[in-house]
């Protein structure tokens, strides 16, 4: 690709983003941010977008200068300039380099990576802290404190069938658990069931779009077709947040208190 090409494709992909925004209006050497209103969540889908279109990744580390145009289109220059064996492996391997550290807005680190069973007592913790409301869209019951057998499941996963990623910040020398997402693959192999879960402090953060994106990511490189997950009919703010990244919303006439958000794994480029 030329580079007019790669900056067609960065705007489509920033129109597809922000339909509402005036694309022509938008200086290339300012940054977006500055211009159109575009919040975390729509910054990692635009991250994701460029990533679908152009088949290049944009590791983390990478995306806090890419603040313009003119720099998102001169680093995939860059990266589409590479050998093809060796852009097509690091673009594969990427959802899978974990543990990864991620900066938030207000400059805040947070690194995601894979959980595991040695995590129970920041599982437990997290859950504590979790409001009420919280705990019950999460686990669709009410519990304060999870049951061993719960912990266990939760935190002692096999990675293949059963992949789970949380989100942690240091405090005061100590890790701190602020958010998990997971998913579980249906007995036909191709797809699976998510669920994510977001400290209260944290809403609004950005982090569980992090999480989904990676997770997403996973699934992906794990050959998973489809993804959905039940969601409570109530949970306006999660219904949203999964339409943000790209579910559907699928009403069961016969279960008024639930929706099931759906999205397929499989990109355009695909078939």
């Amino acid at each position: 690709m030329d580079i007019d090409q790669i900056r067609g494709a960065v705007q489509a992909t920033v129109a597809a983003i922000a339909p509402e925004s005036d694309l022509p209006s938008i200086r290339p050497d300012r940054p977006l941010r500055q211009q159109i209103e575009l919040d975390s969540m729509d910054w990692l889908n635009l991250m994701a977008g460029l990533h679908e279109r152009l088949r290049v990744d944009i590791p983390p580390a990478d995306q806090g200068r890419l603040t313009t145009i003119d720099a998102l289109v001169a680093y995939l220059a860059s990266r589409l300039a590479q050998p093809p064996a060796q852009a097509l492996r690091a673009t594969a391997d990427a959802p899978l380099e974990l543990p990864r550290v991620h900066g938030l807005a207000d400059g805040t680190a947070v690194t995601v990576r894979a959980i595991r069973a040695q995590d129970a007592p920041l599982e437990a913790d997290f859950v504590r802290r979790l409001s009420d409301d919280s705990r019950y869209q999460r686990f669709m019951t009410t519990l304060h404190e999870l049951p061993d057998a719960k912990l266990k499941y939760l935190t002692d996963v096999d990675s293949v069938h059963h992949v789970a990623l949380v989100a942690t910040v240091q405090r005061q020398g100590l890790e701190v658990l602020v958010g998990v997402a997971r998913y579980i693959v249906d007995p036909s192999g191709t797809g699976c069931e998510f669920a994510v879960a977001l400290d209260d402090d944290w809403q609004g953060s950005g982090v569980a779009g992090i999480l989904m994106h990676t997770l997403i990511g996973k699934a992906r490189a794990q050959g998973l077709t489809r993804m959905e997950g039940i969601v409570l009919a109530t949970n306006r703010r999660m219904l949203q947040f999964a339409r943000q990244l790209g579910f559907s919303l699928q009403h069961d006439p016969e279960d008024r208190e639930t929706v099931r958000a759906v999205r397929s794994l499989v990109s355009s480029e695909d078939g």
